[in-house]
C-alpha cells in the first residue's frame, strides 16, 4: 500500500436484513476525504439465509460454528462474483463487517459471524473482519464504529445519521467525537410490514395513513434505554424482549403501529439534535420520506439527504477505510465513543492459506 490510493471493498450485513452490501471503493491514503465508491450494489439474501440470520440468535455454539463458516463460505463467494461481474483487477484487501448475531458489550459477549479465512481463502484476497471483539474486551460497547468515518471522511457535518436497522448518531461533543446508537428503525418497521406480506413501508406510504397510538408512544419513549448515557448500543436481543412485546400488547393494526413507531424514531432523533449545524442522513431510512419529513418538523429544519449511492453503501464504504486504518495501524475505534479504555486500532487480519 505504498500508493497514495487505495482500492479496497467494503462489506456490511445489517440487522435489518436487507442484503449484502458490497463497495469497490478507492480512498487517498495521504487526503482521507478525497475518497470515491466506485461500483456498488446490495444482493438480496434467499429465504433459507434470512431465516438461518434471523434465527441464529438461538443457535447452539456448535450450530454457531458451522454457521459463521458457512456465511464465510457465501462472503466469499458473493465478492468474487463481484469481482468478477465488475472485471476489477486492482485489490488492496476486503474488510468485512460480517452480520451480528449477538451483541451484549455489558456481558462482554459480540458475534459478528462470516469466518474470515474462508472469505480471503476463496477470493485470494487479504481481509480485514471482527472489528468489535477487541473494543469490547477493552470495556467498550463495540459499537457503533462508524464515527471514525464520520470525523475524518465527512468533517464538514456537524451530525451524521445512519437510519439502519438501529437509527445511530455521530457528533462532536466538548471537542470529542460521540456516537451511539438512538433507536431501532428498519428492524422494527420491516417486522411488522412482513405481517402485510411486504419487505418494507415504500417512502412511508402505509405509516403515514395510520394513525398514532398515543399509549404505546409513550410507553415506547419511557423505556429505560433513552434515559441512558451514552455510549450505548443496541441490538437485536432488546428488540426482541422490550419492543415487540410492548407493540403486540398495545395495538394489532399495523398502519397504526407503523405510524406510532414513526413518531417515536422521529421524537428520539429530534431530542438529540439542539446545534443548529448541518446534518448527514444516510441508510435505507434515508428513503422513508414520511419518516424524514417527520424529523424535519420535530426538528424545525431540513436534513441533507445525499446521492443513492451514498446513501446506501456509506457504512460499507465506512468499514473499507476502518480497514485502510487497520491495515495502516492507525486508531479506528475511539474511546470517546464506544466508551474502552482506550483509542485502538481495531480488526484480525486473514491471508489466503495456500
Amino acid at each position: 500500500m505504498q500508493n497514495k490510493d487505495i482500492f479496497c471493498l467494503g462489506v456490511m450485513s445489517g440487522t435489518s436484513l436487507d442484503g449484502l452490501d458490497v463497495a469497490y471503493v478507492r480512498i487517498n491514503s495521504n487526503d482521507y476525504t478525497d475518497f470515491a465508491i466506485i461500483e456498488a450494489i446490495t444482493i438480496p439474501y434467499n429465504y433459507k439465509w434470512m431465516d438461518n440470520l434471523r434465527n441464529a440468535i438461538r443457535f447452539s455454539k456448535d450450530e454457531l460454528i458451522g454457521l459463521d463458516i458457512e456465511y464465510g463460505k457465501l462472503l466469499g463467494n458473493e465478492i468474487a462474483n463481484f469481482i468478477e461481474k465488475f472485471a476489477i483487477e486492482n485489490i488492496d484487501f476486503i474488510a468485512s463487517h460480517g452480520h451480528t448475531i449477538f451483541h451484549q458489550p455489558d456481558k462482554g459477549i459480540t458475534l459478528q459471524i462470516g469466518n474470515g479465512q474462508e472469505i480471503a481463502n476463496i477470493t485470494k484476497q487479504r481481509v480485514v473482519c471482527d472489528f468489535r471483539t477487541q473494543d469490547v474486551k477493552l470495556g467498550g460497547q463495540g459499537a457503533p464504529l462508524v464515527p471514525i468515518g464520520d470525523q475524518l471522511l465527512f468533517s464538514n457535518y456537524g451530525y451524521c445519521i445512519n437510519l439502519g436497522g438501529f437509527a445511530n448518531i455521530s457528533f462532536k461533543e466538548n471537542n470529542q467525537r460521540v456516537a451511539y446508537d438512538v433507536c431501532p428503525v428498519n428492524i422494527v418497521l420491516n417486522h411488522y410490514c412482513r405481517k402485510l406480506n411486504l419487505e418494507y413501508d415504500d417512502e412511508g406510504k402505509i405509516a403515514a395513513n395510520g394513525n398514532i397510538n398515543y399509549e404505546l408512544l409513550e410507553c415506547l419513549n419511557s423505556l429505560e434505554f433513552y434515559k441512558k448515557k451514552h455510549p450505548k448500543s443496541l441490538g437485536l436481543e432488546w428488540v426482541q424482549s422490550s419492543i415487540f412485546p410492548l407493540i403486540d400488547e398495545k395495538e394489532s393494526n399495523v398502519p397504526t403501529i407503523l405510524r406510532t413507531f414513526i413518531e417515536h424514531i422521529a421524537i428520539q432523533i429530534s431530542n438529540i439534535l439542539l446545534v443548529d449545524s448541518l446534518v448527514l442522513v444516510t441508510g435505507g431510512g434515508a428513503f422513508n420520506k414520511f419518516l424524514l419529513q417527520r424529523i424535519e418538523v420535530l426538528v424545525g429544519k431540513s436534513v441533507t439527504v445525499p446521492e443513492n449511492m451514498l446513501i446506501n453503501y456509506k457504512e460499507a464504504l465506512i468499514f473499507a477505510f476502518l480497514g485502510v486504518l487497520k491495515l495502516k495501524n492507525e486508531v479506528n475505534c475511539l474511546k470517546s465513543v464506544t466508551g474502552a479504555r482506550e483509542d485502538h486500532s481495531s480488526g484480525v487480519i486473514f491471508i489466503p492459506e495456500k
